[in-house]
C-alpha cells in the first residue's frame, strides 16, 4: 500500500476503536478452516505501522496493535493468515545493529503468539518500503543483523512467516536482490529454519510490473538452504495500481494483471503469494477480484494464497476496510470472497 503517510492521523478516530462483536468464536477455541484450494488465506492487520512520522511514537496515540476479537471473527470466516505490519525503527531503534525495544517487541510478540496459538499463521512484516529512518537501506550487512536479531524472537514458532520488507521501491535492483538475500541469511542464522520467508520486489512489489518495468526477474537467483522462499507480490485493481480508488479498471483486470507473474513463477519453479489486494465494494471490482482468485485457484502449483488489505482497529470508514463488524469491505465485499477462503 503506497499511501502510508495518510495514516498518521488515524489514531484520532475514536469511533474506530470499538472491539467487534457478533459472530466471533470464543478466544480459547481454535477455529476450523473450510476447504480451500489455497494454503494461505489472510488479512493484513494494520496499526503498529501507523504514525510512521512519529518515531518512536506513543502506543494508543500514534500506533496500536490488532485486537483479539477481530482475529477471532476473521478466523471464524475461514481466514488462517494474518500479516502484522510494524516499523523497523520501533522494534530496533537508532541503528540496524542495535537491540530490541522491549515494550514494542512485547506488543508484537503478544499478537503473533495469539494468532499462532489459535492455529493461524502470523506474517512478521517490517513495513518500511526498503527505508530506515526515511533513508534507503544500503547497509546490507546491517540489514542482515537487524533480521538476525528480529528472527530470534520467533525462531522456534513454526507458524511464523517472515516478510523481508514491505514494497521496496525506486531502488537499485541489485540492492533489492542483495537486501532480500541478506534477510534470508540473517533469518536462517538466527536458527529460524522451519518457517517460510516471503521476499518482495522493487516497484512496490507489483505483480503487474514484476517482469517488465520493475526488473524483479533477478530475484529468481535468491537462495535459501531450507528452500522455503515464497515471492510476495501485491496487486490492486485501480487505474494506477496504487490501491487508492474504489474503481477498478474492468471486471477482468485482476486476472489480466497477474498473468505474466504467473508465467514467471512457473518458468522459474517458484511459489508466489498475493500479499496485498483489494477493490471497491461494487459489482465491477468484485468481479475483478473473484476472477483473479479463480485464476489463482486454477494455478495453485505456483500460487499459495492471498491476503486482503486491510484490517485493523483504526481504519474507520476506509474504502477497503475489512475490520469487523462494520468495515466497508467486511460488509460489502467479503461475502463474495468466501468461496475462496
Amino acid at each position: 500500500m503506497r499511501f502510508l503517510d495518510v495514516l498518521v492521523g488515524a489514531a484520532a478516530m475514536g469511533s474506530a476503536l470499538a472491539a467487534p462483536t457478533g459472530d466471533a468464536p470464543t478466544p480459547t477455541t481454535k477455529t476450523s478452516k473450510r476447504a480451500s484450494k489455497f494454503q494461505f488465506d489472510g488479512v493484513n492487520q494494520s496499526g503498529a505501522e501507523f504514525g510512521n512520522k512519529d518515531l518512536p511514537g506513543q502506543l494508543g496515540k500514534h500506533y496500536t496493535w490488532p485486537v483479539h476479537s477481530s482475529i477471532d471473527t476473521l478466523m471464524g470466516k475461514g481466514f488462517n493468515t494474518f500479516r502484522i505490519p510494524f516499523m523497523m525503527e520501533r522494534l530496533i531503534p537508532t541503528k540496524l545493529t542495535g537491540t530490541v525495544n522491549t515494550t514494542y517487541s512485547q506488543g508484537l510478540t503478544e499478537i503473533v503468539n495469539y494468532i499462532t496459538g489459535k492455529g493461524g499463521y502470523a506474517i512478521v512484516d517490517p513495513h518500511n518500503f526498503g527505508r530506515y529512518y526515511d533513508k534507503v537501506i544500503t547497509d546490507v550487512d546491517g540489514f542482515k543483523a537487524w533480521w538476525t536479531t528480529t528472527a530470534k524472537l520467533f525462531a522456534s514458532n513454526s507458524k511464523v512467516m517472515w516478510d523481508t520488507n514491505n514494497e521496496y521501491h525506486d531502488m537499485d535492483q541489485t540492492l533489492v536482490k542483495n537486501l532480500n538475500q541478506a534477510a534470508i541469511d540473517g533469518i536462517r542464522a538466527a536458527g529460524a529454519t522451519s518457517q517460510y520467508i516471503l521476499v518482495e520486489g522493487n516497484s512496490y512489489s507489483g505483480a503487474w510490473t514484476w517482469t517488465t518495468t520493475s526488473g524483479n526477474t533477478n530475484l529468481a537467483a535468491l537462495k535459501d538452504p531450507q528452500d522455503k522462499i515464497i515471492y510476495e507480490m501485491h496487486q490492486y485493481l485501480d487505474s494506477d495500481g496504487s490501491g487508492t480508488s474504489v474503481n477498478c479498471v474492468s471486471s477482468t483486470i485482476g486476472q489480466e494483471r497477474i498473468q505474466a507473474a504467473t508465467a514467471w513463477l512457473k518458468a522459474n519453479g517458484k511459489k508466489g503469494i498475493i500479499g496485498e489486494t483489494a477493490g471497491g465494494a461494487n459489482a465491477q471490482c468484485i468481479s475483478a477480484l473473484t476472477g483473479m482468485l479463480s485464476y489463482m485457484a486454477a494455478n495453485t502449483d505456483v500460487w499459495t494464497g492471498w491476503l486482503w488489505w486491510g484490517g485493523g482497529p483504526w481504519w474507520g470508514d476506509y474504502i477497503y476496510g475489512i475490520e469487523p463488524p462494520s468495515g466497508t469491505a467486511y460488509k460489502g465485499v467479503l461475502p463474495s470472497l468466501l468461496p475462496y477462503i
